[in-house]
């Protein structure tokens, strides 16, 4: 919420500003682009759901703009530095515009010009000190995924040339299908060898990319002395296929407060759980490129 009354006073300023000033100078920015610089491509494939931008002029805040936009800046004169922070949508939710704190900001310097547009194109990266843990069904549907002994749906792995885009999916991505004799699917990750994800605080994300007409709840499982906990967080919705095309989508996932709450120590594992409604007959899920990201 106070990321969304923050946009919606930016706007409001820039709005007023820009009909007692009209000599502003334009900033135009294009959707962001994520490139690589992690040696050996450890960071897997870079899928991005990049949807935002908070912007800075000389460290001052603007604002929060969706990509791509076109806004006045009321200040101009030479050598002005311009900083763009990648931003998504925490939890998937739009009105919860965060800067992801895993993404080098892009930073320009620039003269700033009355009446003339700046045009940039952002590019980003991860911090090279990022860490992950990826599934990404490239090895097989058994590799880096654990059905529970409640579930009746499994997993495959599949090429379906329907779904598949290769530059999100490479060559395969995992399937569960429901139907009324299969009617739920319960599993977790198994991220091998398990290392236990960074607590007190510290940043965790859940990344993946979806392609379903059925609700998964995510959750994270922590496990200690043998004893293991399970705690819900963020479900990723159905797209309804009467309505709208099924297309895939990337979703960023905040795990800090569960795993932080955890008992200290605890190694953890993603959960995913779906239950077939009633009314629906059948249903798919497709999801590819699984990966936690910390420092």
């Amino acid at each position: 919420m106070k990321t969304f009354l923050i946009f919606l006073g930016s706007l409001a300023i820039l709005t007023s500003c820009v009909k007692n000033n009209p000599d502003a100078v334009w900033l135009k920015v294009n959707e962001w682009d994520l490139v690589t610089n992690v040696p050996g491509n450890t960071e897997g494939v870079l899928t991005q759901n990049i949807s935002d931008a908070w912007v800075y002029v000389d460290d001052k805040l603007i604002g929060v703009f969706e990509v791509p936009f076109k806004i006045p800046l009321l200040v101009s004169g030479e050598n002005r530095k311009i900083t763009l922070y990648p931003t998504i949508r925490n939890n998937g939710i739009s009105a919860t515009k965060r800067i992801y704190p895993f993404l080098v900001p892009y930073e320009i310097a620039t003269d700033l010009i009355q009446n003339d547009t700046i045009t940039l194109n952002p590019v980003t990266n991860y911090y090279v000190e990022t860490q992950f843990h990826i599934i990404d069904f490239e090895s097989g549907p058994n590799d880096g995924i654990i059905e529970s002994g409640n579930s009746v749906a499994s997993l495959i792995q599949t090429n379906d040339p329907l779904v598949l885009v290769e530059t999100i999916n490479q060559a395969t991505f995992g399937r569960v299908t429901l139907n009324s004799s299969f009617p739920n699917w319960i599993a977790r990750t198994d991220f091998s060898p398990v290392t236990p994800f960074p607590q007190s605080g510290a940043e965790v994300y859940l990344e993946l990319d979806y392609h379903t007409t059925l609700d998964v709840l995510t959750g994270v499982a922590s496990e200690k002395n043998g004893e293991v906990v399970e705690n819900p967080n963020v479900q990723f919705n159905r797209q309804d296929p009467d309505s709208v095309a099924v297309t895939w989508k990337k979703i960023y996932i905040d795990m800090q407060t569960i795993i932080s709450g955890s008992p200290s120590g605890s190694d953890f594992q993603v959960t995913f759980e779906s239950l077939l409604p009633e009314g629906i007959d059948d249903g798919e899920i497709n999801i590819d490129n699984i990966k936690v990201v910390h420092f």
